[in-house]
């Protein structure tokens, strides 16, 4: 099933405005695009053309390219499917969960605990997954409600999660286990998860990352970037975040988001209307 991207033209220009601090009427002012028209893009109820998406690109510091492009729906990422990583959908959230696994799921990790436990505890036990880590990217409840039930389940799976956002989790915030930045943990034979910390979604977003894969959160989305809800952290972190975490990894390196479909680094730094002037080096 083709996921829809989680962003549309709206939510891109809503996050933009708001992270930049221009209002519709300085965004007005400044093109010379009537306000009540931008107000119809908000809204969702139109979108702009080539040529407008273009004007206002530069004023919220998008690229101007990718930006018409998400204006007239030109771009989704081609299929990605990992033999060692299983999607779930967290109902009744709109959020991606993932089960990754080595050695046929005698080792695995589970990415985001939410949405119904039911549902979770019946999809890990069919695959009779031997669960190592419950790995937690952030404190939003559409990735982390069904934790204690799932922990429950899974005695010997160890938590991760990084300690600005661990309240979230309740109680279980004094079992989580608290990795460095740019840390490994062990899992299997010369193989290890790193956790990067990519805060600006919340102060505490992490990532994490096994190979050539990276479990994104809400930092990074195909085509887009999260809202910034941090109480300390910014719009302009989670862009450095994004910059400085992900993008320097290997272009090749598949990108599982927290909501919406697949992708990789190097799509991302050519599509992404979020990085002017970012494109893809060569592997």
């Amino acid at each position: 099933m083709m996921l829809p991207l989680e962003d549309a033209f709206a939510d891109i220009l809503r996050k933009a405005m708001s992270g930049n601090g221009v209002p519709v009427h300085q965004l007005a002012q400044r093109t010379e695009i009537p306000g009540t028209e931008i107000e119809r893009w908000l809204d969702g109820r139109d979108c702009p053309n080539d040529g407008q998406a273009r004007v206002i690109a530069p004023v919220l510091r998008l690229d101007p390219g990718k930006l018409a492009d998400a204006a007239a729906a030109r771009w989704y990422p081609p299929e990605i499917e990992l033999p060692e990583v299983r999607h779930h959908p967290q109902d009744p959230h709109p959020s991606n969960g993932y089960v990754f696994f080595l050695e046929g799921g005698r080792r695995a990790a589970l990415v985001d605990p939410a949405g119904i436990p039911a549902n979770l505890l019946r999809m890990l036990r069919a695959g009779a997954y031997h669960l190592q880590y419950i790995l937690i990217t952030h404190k939003h409840a559409d990735h982390c409600d069904a934790t204690a039930e799932v922990a429950a389940a899974f005695p010997q799976a160890r938590i991760v999660m990084h300690p600005l956002d661990a309240h979230a989790i309740g109680p279980l915030a004094g079992q989580a286990l608290h990795l460095p930045d740019d840390e490994e943990l062990p899992f299997g034979e010369g193989v290890g998860i790193r956790m990067l910390h990519t805060p600006g979604h919340t102060d505490g977003s992490s990532c994490y990352l096994l190979h050539a894969t990276v479990f994104s959160g809400d930092t990074l989305f195909a085509g887009s970037i999260g809202g910034a809800y941090g109480d300390a952290s910014t719009y302009s972190d989670i862009l450095n975040s994004i910059r400085s975490k992900l993008f320097t990894l290997p272009d090749d390196t598949v990108v599982m988001p927290g909501h919406g479909p697949p992708t990789t680094v190097a799509l991302e730094r050519d599509h992404n209307p979020f990085f002017p002037g970012d494109h893809a080096r060569s592997l």
